[in-house]
């Protein structure tokens, strides 16, 4: 039992579903003596693995009073309904209300389950199932009623937060006692109340389920941000996912000067909790519209497996909608020749029969506010598909195609990455506890680009012209996952086209013509460069980046991005004029400041270093490198108090910065705080990469060439014996 009281109005409590008044007293004294009788009895049988106390570890889930609370405890989304249809309605199918129940998910957690022991699933289900965690089920003969597995997070799941703990995920959050009502002095009043009395006190309903701090990034990272920490894989703390981080790193956040491009600050609510018109009655509605309880994202998996037809035509919409990528066939060459011809459609070329050309393929992250693709990459699967025809529709060359069996053929080049285990084997079904190395990643980071090498011989028969089309497609889930959920026998599951783009190229002369489609070229010049320098090829980078300039004199950043390949080339001194020049074009740009001191500081330039990086903390504070930087700059000129704020303020925004931990460790040792010294020295020394574990990778991209390609940067695609070696790299081609 457990006790729903309204003090000062009425008082309820429900028993075996009826309702009965009580005195508001002794309610209230009934309550708190059925949560401390629940939790000492949860106490006697529950494993306390990971030390006293310690409910959800290794999980972050958390409650006031820090003990168990009975699941009763939460009024049901059904009773949210009765005010708020339209919200439950969507709620009902999506991610979150069925976050816990679904084969893709008990898969692998049942997996961990039978492995290492219930314990261990409260790391998994901090976040997809915490009243389960803090109802104290997750325990050996657990005789609590898991009836609310099927609701996965409910209503009073999320507006039950309080507080947050810090941004570093795993369900880092505290709830408060569930409530739908304060009473008139703010004090919380557990459990379900009449509607009515809701009704006349809506304020007071505000005040119980909504905190300001629910529009914010940061409480999404309360989940949306993982790792896998020591007692869940008995190693060491190894980031898993880092939506939240990626998000602040980008120039949605308007946090970060090293981002590329540009922005207006957005939030994740304002992607994945758009308004829309609402079809049911809804008492939290605005002008007939209520923010999306969908959440819309890249999960088509579960909406097709129950059959939510509307949802899984919202996510659709939702993933087809944001022209969130671009696709350019920038550039070809031909011939083994050095020289690229670009950029097509504003450069005249020849092509004829025999021909081998290489084309290069630039896909930008343009409108995604964190990775293609995020959390969970090695179940999800984006690729590029690319092809070549004739006019008489003979296929040329075709890569990332699905076959028959509904895999994707090896050689497609996706947006995913590979985790290994000790042995160097693919860590399938989603078993994260073994991870020790991941083997390759290559998605793309939000704002950036990447550069895909296509290579094709034209027939000596081929009949003109060819159409040539690149598109990114998206997959939830693996096809192989799906397998060793389902077996071979189930439907296909959705394959979404995110973007695409075809060009025509005539056998003969292929005049200059500028497509709309296209972006101006000083941006496709822009993203060339981009994806030089991720794949390390400084020469290339520069000289894309050097054409930006010419084309648009008036953009700082032009003249920064040509600095930033110097400095990435190691050529520091090489950096300052174009440095000086986007200073000039922009003072005060912090990005430029930043990377000037950093040009600084190896000229030996201190004075100014410092200046120029406080400089970029003054716009920026809640900026990760001008923090470790400037905190870096005060520690070498002895400023130790200095130098401890900024790394403390770098933990706060990144509580698992490396740079922060073993600064701070030195730090404090030298401020004769031994305590918080050897504190921050264990997480450092925990946090850090193993130095052993890429063994396990080298041993995994062995095993399997046919995709050991991914993991060289510059690498080609191709279906030709002698491919051509990429300017300045290569690879074996697929």
């Amino acid at each position: 039992m457990w006790l729903k009281t309204w003090p000062k109005l009425s008082v309820v409590v429900v028993l075996g579903g009826f309702v009965f008044s009580l005195a508001p007293a002794r309610a209230q004294q009934d309550e708190d003596s059925d949560r401390r009788a629940y939790a000492a009895k949860i106490r006697e049988t529950y494993n306390f693995r990971f030390g006293k106390d310690k409910i959800s570890t290794p999980g972050n889930a958390a409650v006031d009073g820090n003990d168990f609370i009975p699941s009763t405890a939460f009024p049901t989304a059904e009773y949210c309904s009765r005010c708020h249809a339209e919200a439950y309605s969507q709620w009902r199918q999506a991610l979150h209300s069925n976050s816990f129940r679904t084969p893709f998910y008990r898969t692998s957690v049942n997996i961990l389950l039978r492995t290492k022991g219930i314990e261990f699933t409260r790391h998994c289900d901090s976040c997809h199932n915490p009243v389960a965690v803090l109802a104290g089920g997750l325990t050996q003969d657990s005789q609590v009623d898991r009836g609310f597995d099927e609701d996965g997070l409910t209503c009073t799941t999320c507006h039950s937060i309080q507080k947050l703990q810090s941004t570093n995920g795993n369900g880092g959050f505290v709830f408060g006692i569930p409530s739908v009502l304060v009473d008139e002095d703010g004090k919380r009043i557990p459990g379900i109340v009449p509607d009515e009395e809701i009704r006349q006190h809506p304020d007071r309903h505000s005040r119980a389920v909504m905190q300001s701090f629910y529009r914010t990034p940061e409480f999404c990272a309360s989940c949306h941000k993982a790792n896998l920490p020591n007692p869940l894989n008995d190693y060491k703390f190894i980031r898993a996912f880092t939506v939240y981080d990626e998000w602040q790193n980008s120039k949605f956040s308007t946090r970060n000067p090293l981002t590329f491009y540009s922005t207006v600050f957005t939030t994740c609510q304002d992607c994945h909790m758009q308004r829309s018109p609402i079809k049911l009655k809804d008492d939290g509605a605005k002008h007939g519209t209520l923010v999306s309880h969908r959440w819309p994202a890249g999960n088509t998996a579960v909406p097709f497996y129950y059959g939510f037809d509307e949802q899984l035509q919202k996510t659709v919409e939702f993933l087809k909608s944001g022209n969130y990528l671009n696709v350019d066939l920038f550039a070809i060459k031909k011939n083994s020749e050095e020289g690229m011809i670009a950029p097509l459609g504003s450069t005249a070329f020849k092509l004829a029969p025999d021909d081998t050309v290489q084309m290069m393929v630039v896909i930008q992250n343009k409108n995604i506010g964190h990775s293609l693709v995020p959390e969970v990459r090695d179940l999800y699967e984006p690729w590029v598909e690319f092809q070549v025809s004739d006019a008489a529709g003979t296929e040329i060359y075709h890569s990332g195609f699905l076959k028959p069996d509904g895999s994707l053929e090896p050689g497609a080049h996706s947006f995913t990455n590979r985790p290994v285990n000790t042995d160097g084997v693919f860590v399938d079904n989603h078993k994260v506890w073994t991870i020790q190395s991941v083997a390759y990643d290559n998605s793309i980071q939000s704002g950036r680009s990447a550069l895909v090498r296509y290579q094709f011989h034209i027939p000596a028969d081929a009949k003109g012209p060819l159409t040539v089309t690149a598109r990114v497609n998206y997959r939830h889930l693996r096809q192989s996952y799906l397998n060793n959920i389902f077996g071979t026998d189930h439907p296909a599951y959705p394959v979404v086209e995110l973007q695409s783009r075809t060009r025509i190229l005539n056998l003969g002369d292929n005049p200059a013509s500028p497509d709309k489609q296209d972006n101006p070229d000083w941006m496709r010049w822009n993203n060339l460069g981009i994806g030089f320098l991720d794949q390390l090829q400084y020469a290339d980078a520069m000289q894309a980046f050097e054409q930006v300039p010419k084309l648009r004199p008036d953009y700082a950043d032009g003249y920064t991005n040509i600095a930033l390949t110097y400095i990435e080339w190691e050529k520091y001194s090489s950096a300052r004029a174009s440095l000086e020049k986007a200073l000039e074009v922009s003072p005060n740009n912090g990005r430029a400041l930043y990377y000037l001191a950093l040009v600084e500081r190896r000229e030996g330039h201190f004075d100014e270093e410092l200046a120029d990086l406080e400089r970029v903390v003054e716009q920026y504070p809640q900026a990760r490198d001008p923090r470790r930087e400037l905190g870096i700059a005060y520690y070498q000129r002895h400023s130790y108090e200095e130098a401890r704020q900024q790394f403390e303020a770098l933990q706060a925004i990144d509580p698992d910065d490396l740079a922060a931990h073993y600064n701070l460790a030195v730090l404090y040792r030298r401020m004769g705080m031994k305590e918080k010294a050897a504190e921050q020295a264990a997480m450092f020394a925990t946090k850090q990469v193993d130095p052993g574990a890429p063994t396990y990778s080298l041993e995994f991209l062995r095993q399997h060439p046919e995709i050991s390609n991914e993991s060289v940067p510059w690498h080609m695609h191709t279906d030709l014996p002698h491919p051509v070696t990429a300017t300045g790299g290569g690879g074996q081609g697929k």
